[in-house]
């Protein structure tokens, strides 16, 4: 089973499994709201995501921002693809129970991390908008 947990065709499935709920999700501000908010608690009461999947946030950053119509400079199938993952992530029925300390998470992680792999890219460029977004606020308030 454990191998299960950490094998990426096993995550790539999952991921692609979500993709039709995802774009429905997407589609929805209250559900897209709702899941952020799960997101945000998961990650708060698990640390250990955070640590693991450092830009985690980010990716959530991104997802609010395209919802937002904030940056739609990204592929709608990219956001579908992260909202698939976060879905995963605090749905109730993992590969392994995140009640096992550690173990519990790396099928959530697994899953997040290889949504990462496939949007890296993306997220770069959505850094790098996003900071370009920044910089010209602080240049408009001085």
């Amino acid at each position: 089973m454990e191998n299960e947990v950490i094998n990426v065709e096993k995550a790539k499935e999952i991921l692609d499994g979500g993709l039709e709920k995802a774009n429905e999700i997407i589609k929805n501000n209250e559900q897209i709201n709702k899941l952020m908010e799960d997101v945000q608690a998961k990650v708060d009461k698990i640390p250990l995501l955070r640590d693991a999947i450092k830009d985690l946030p980010l990716m959530a950053s991104m997802v609010t921002s395209y919802v937002k119509k904030e940056y739609t400079a990204v592929s709608p199938k990219v956001i579908a693809t992260v909202v698939s993952a976060f879905i995963y992530l605090v749905k109730r029925k993992d590969i392994l129970p995140d009640s096992i300390p550690i173990l519990g998470q790396l099928d959530d992680i697994a899953v997040i991390a290889l949504a990462l792999k496939f949007i890296e890219p993306e997220l770069k460029e959505y850094l790098n908008w996003k900071n370009t977004a920044a910089a010209k606020t602080e240049t408009t308030e001085a």
